[in-house]
């Protein structure tokens, strides 16, 4: 069920699968670059369900039927919503020492919230990281812009998004200026101190390996790495099973939530 609160004033949409049951964690999801909550599908509850645990997704300001923010877009955007506003909503749900679950700019986001001083996450679960700008992403970027202008994606896009055009050039404008070519969070990494798990297809037209590597390289806490051959960008979408296993197992070895089966 999709509802809407109002967070650093504009409303964003979300659902959350909450699970009542002692020492239980939540596990918060955190959308890629052109993500919304209605991308993940059936998703999180099929994690909710498997892990037993409480889930809540959302759709960043702008994104799916979230309310847009002119000035939530330019080169510090990810860094905005993981100290600014991933907190107001943290505190506004009383969600304390969450798994943080980002997917690409979510796994980002929840990298640069889980490294500053304030925060308690009990977990870190990455899917198609990015840490610093690598060529690929660059290639892939005018990959999509091209697929964007050709109409395909731009159909694709407006099925979850209420403003897909400008969700879009937001996004891709951002990457692709010459500001953001020096963009990298590999400083802050020291300071993760949670367990971690990493995980990406071996095909992702975004990233490369490189990303995983700097990451268990500069983490402080336990760090596990799950790479998914014949799979691209979005493990979770291509190989759903065997995302959930992984992260079912992960889980039940690093993180002590008393009872995961």
């Amino acid at each position: 069920m999709r509802n809407l609160v109002t967070i650093a004033d504009g409303r964003i949409e979300y659902s959350f699968y909450e699970v009542k049951r002692p020492a239980a964690p939540t596990i918060v999801m955190l959308h890629e670059g052109l993500g919304a909550l209605s991308l993940w599908r059936d998703f999180p509850r099929k994690l909710s369900n498997l892990i037993n645990c409480s889930v809540f997704v959302y759709s960043r300001h702008g994104y799916g039927q979230s309310d847009f923010i002119n000035d939530e877009f330019d080169t510090q955007y990810m860094h905005r919503e993981a100290l600014h506003i991933l907190p107001q909503i943290l505190n506004h749900f009383e969600i304390s020492s969450p798994i943080l679950y980002g997917h690409s700019d979510g796994a980002s986001i929840a990298l640069i919230h889980t490294s500053s001083a304030d925060t308690q996450a009990m977990g870190l679960i990455l899917e198609a990281p990015h840490v610093f700008v690598e060529e690929i992403s660059l290639d892939g970027l005018n990959g999509a812009k091209k697929a964007f202008e050709q109409g395909g994606l731009k159909a694709s896009l407006a099925k979850h998004h209420h403003k897909p055009e400008m969700i879009f050039r937001c996004w891709n404008n951002i990457w692709l200026s010459p500001e953001f070519l020096t963009w990298n969070i590999v400083p802050c990494l020291s300071n993760i101190q949670c367990p971690t798990l990493l995980i990406q297809g071996e095909e992702d037209a975004y990233g490369t390996l490189s990303q995983l590597d700097t990451i268990e390289k500069n983490i402080s806490g336990r760090c596990e790495k799950k790479i998914m051959p014949a799979i691209g960008h979005s493990p979770h979408r291509e190989n759903p099973e065997l995302v959930l296993r992984s992260i079912q197992q992960f889980i039940s070895k690093n993180i002590n939530t008393q009872n995961i089966e």
